[in-house]
């Protein structure tokens, strides 16, 4: 029987990344570790490319051997839970823990982002006191510490559109709702603004704005989402399945299946095309924070 699962690959991908790293720390080879596990090299070729499911006391076998701490193996074996779900839904704060984030795996694999968003500035985009702000207001009992840390992770993450290697191509739609909103307050949101105009200049960055004055478009009706691509190889297939990222309040949905992606391209092509140009946008974006500084 295989052991392959129909289901999302989201989760299968993410721990076999993690599995992977573990055993590379551990300075283990592939025929190595497949020895000490009594598998094969080509199952462990499976594994941390993300081809198949786990049993959680596989993943704790596997931990064990690689050396992991306590909690890291504690979160993998949950993680591996997840890998026979047909659709994956990740709640934060539940069996699997926050710092143990999936979503950012993903986004350091991808090659180029495609984003819709209708309420708030994306994470990849927020300036220090703008993410403050956000990560207080919806942790309003957690330790100033534990605020400070979050916000270091989130603006930590933005080194992807600058690194000197394959920066990531970041492609944003903003709907105009998210300029008039002056999240900190005016002297914050001016500055947020004027940071969006300083990253859109950058080469792999294209920031538009989707104007009240646009009326209906696609993303009204899809509300939020991101869109991962990842790197093809040398035959020009991608070396992971695009997927789509939708975050809400209580948990993530991570969707792969080729008639969802197929759905949501579509959806961006059109808000894309609906939205101001980028030079159009930035002059919005910089007319916004002229006000705001008034």
């Amino acid at each position: 029987m295989s052991e392959t699962t129909t289901g999302s690959t989201v989760p299968r991908r993410q721990l076999g990344r993690h599995l992977r790293d573990l055993r590379n720390r551990a300075r283990l080879t592939v025929r190595t570790a497949a020895d000490k596990l009594e598998w094969s090299e080509a199952k462990m070729w499976r594994i941390e490319t993300g081809q198949t499911s786990l049993r959680s006391h596989d993943v704790e076998t596997m931990c064990r051997i690689y050396g992991a701490p306590p909690d890291l193996a504690e979160a993998l074996m949950a993680l591996a839970k997840e890998t026979k779900a047909r659709g994956w839904w990740h709640a934060y704060g539940d069996v699997i823990p926050e710092w143990l984030d999936v979503y950012i795996g993903l986004e350091e694999a991808a090659s180029r982002l495609c984003v819709y968003e209708a309420d708030m500035v994306p994470g990849l985009l927020q300036t220090t006191d703008y993410a403050r702000t956000l990560i207080r207001a919806d942790n309003a009992a957690v330790a100033d510490e534990e605020i400070e840390r979050r916000v270091h992770v989130r603006i930590a993450r933005q080194a992807l559109l600058t690194r000197v290697t394959a920066p990531v191509r970041y492609e944003v739609v903003l709907n105009e709702a998210i300029l008039r909103r002056p999240v900190g307050g005016p002297a914050v949101m001016a500055s947020q603004l004027r940071r969006l105009a300083e990253i859109g200049e950058l080469p792999t960055v294209s920031i538009r704005v989707a104007p009240f004055r646009s009326g209906l478009h696609h993303g009204v009706m899809s509300g939020s989402f991101v869109i991962l691509w990842f790197p093809v190889n040398g035959d020009g297939k991608e070396l992971e399945p695009p997927t789509v990222y939708v975050e809400g309040f209580t948990g993530s949905l991570y969707l792969d299946k080729p008639r969802e992606i197929e759905r949501f391209g579509a959806a961006f092509d059109s808000i894309w095309g609906s939205a101001l140009d980028e030079a159009a946008s930035a002059e919005l974006i910089l007319r916004a924070a002229r006000e705001l500084e008034q």
